[in-house]
């Protein structure tokens, strides 16, 4: 599981995040990447904006096509994002006393990923800023070339 064993490196790199259940998500992020497609970086945490919810953990893998969101629910079913550049806006970065928490902002919704560890918070925002400002270059070159 290929996924995985990123994500442990994140977590091994980036303690003191709260995180469950991460095989299972994984699994999901899997099942849905397409034949081209390779991840390039995945954090976890959790998929709430409340201080006490602790059991919203979602995967959060950045590849090189889109940004994708999975969580795999307790006894059935998941939820699955997937955020193309084309949809994509910005991205806030909050830092609290214990961990940080990061809003993706796309045409459609506000998505937070909180329970992050405060010293992932740069690396996160660098990874996803960096590649969706790539991508958003190039469909202006593209849109350019058809006009």
């Amino acid at each position: 599981m290929n996924t995985y064993n990123k994500l442990l490196e994140y977590i091994k790199t980036y303690p003191g995040g709260i995180a469950w259940r991460l095989k299972k998500h994984c699994q999901i992020i899997e099942e849905h990447l397409n034949p081209e497609e390779e991840i390039l970086f995945i954090f976890c945490g959790q998929k709430a904006l409340s201080l006490w919810d602790i059991f919203s953990t979602c995967v959060v893998a950045l590849t090189n096509k889109r940004l994708i969101v999975a969580k795999k629910r307790v006894l059935w079913g998941y939820t699955f994002l997937s955020i193309t550049p084309d949809m994509y806006n910005d991205l806030t970065v909050r830092e609290g006393i214990i961990w940080g928490r990061i809003t993706i902002d796309t045409v459609k919704e506000l998505i937070t990923i909180s329970k992050l560890s405060k010293k992932s918070l740069t690396k996160i925002e660098t990874e996803i800023t960096e590649y969706m400002m790539r991508e958003k270059q190039k469909y202006q070159i593209d849109d350019e070339k058809e006009n």
